[in-house]
């Protein structure tokens, strides 16, 4: 089982960035974290964060079949990159679409997702356990499958 992990634009300032938003945990913290959890599991997983719609959209393209699953906080692109949304599409990797906060208590603009509807789910609000609860949800769809 592969999972690629990928994070967006201004999260490698998570620890700095309004901490009373996102928490004090820096993206190595929470990488470190999600990794032990997949591991645990024996799955493969590889995370990657850019502040850049290109080169995510070119990560995302690259997984194609080699990835099974997607676990994406696409941070601002959440809400405008069309490319984005398409590239998910393109490649057909199952995608869980995760925010640290919960973006539908904040401004109106953070309500909406172009890719929410695309991707097997939402997990918003958790902080970074809404990662830990994406390796979960995948584990037990793996065991399903069995």
């Amino acid at each position: 089982m592969k999972i690629l992990v990928v994070n967006g634009p201004n999260l490698n300032m998570l620890g700095i960035r309004e901490p009373e938003v996102y928490g004090s945990m820096t993206l190595n913290n929470i990488c470190e974290k999600v990794r032990a959890k997949a591991e645990n599991y024996g799955m493969e997983i590889e995370f990657y964060q850019s502040n850049h719609e290109g080169h995510i959209v070119d990560k995302i393209q690259e997984a194609y079949g080699r990835t099974d699953y997607l676990i994406i906080n696409p941070a601002a692109l959440t809400h405008y990159s069309i490319a984005l949304r398409d590239a998910i599409l393109a490649t057909g990797i199952k995608t869980i679409e995760v925010h640290l906060s919960n973006v539908y208590s904040r401004e109106e603009f953070r309500k909406k997702s172009v890719i929410s509807d695309i991707a097997l789910g939402q997990i918003t609000g958790f902080g970074y356990h809404g990662y830990l609860l994406a390796i979960e949800f995948i584990q037990r769809k793996k065991q399903e499958e069995i």
